[in-house]
């Protein structure tokens, strides 16, 4: 296979393979930063960040819930068989919870990065809305 040429570009949107059913919602973002590392996005994609991220974390939250129930499954029956194979489910039920305990955490650390930037582009447009305001008034 063949390497695309040019930098990536995330296309957010439906993945009708894919096991996350979102909802398509179109664009594109992650223009690369010409003077260094990163990219820059727009306003409205840090939203579209922030809400994916989020949704995700609530995703894992929820998934976490039903993991709780395998780490607490009790056995079929009183035979050595049936406790020692609980024990090993209940262990598997808590790795679970485990991982998707540090995936929630993941999630809404990348959703706050992105909230942050939020509060960068909102405190950048009120130092332009003060220089515009700080203009003298009328034609010159």
């Amino acid at each position: 296979m063949a390497v695309p040429e040019g930098s990536p570009v995330y296309k957010p949107g439906f993945d009708p393979g894919s096991v996350c059913k979102a909802p398509p919602t179109g664009g594109s973002y992650g223009t690369p930063v010409a003077e260094g590392a990163g990219f820059k996005y727009d306003e409205a994609t840090l939203h579209e960040l922030v809400k994916e991220w989020t949704d995700l974390a609530k995703e894992y939250t929820d998934d976490r819930f039903d993991a709780e129930l395998i780490a607490v499954a009790q056995p079929p029956g009183l035979e050595y068989a049936s406790g020692d194979n609980a024990e090993i489910t209940r262990q598997s039920g808590r790795a679970l919870m485990e991982a998707l305990d540090q995936r929630v955490a993941y999630c809404e650390n990348m959703a706050a990065k992105y909230v942050a930037a939020l509060g960068k582009y909102a405190s950048e447009d009120e130092r332009a809305a003060s220089a515009v305001n700080q203009q003298p008034k009328g034609i010159l």
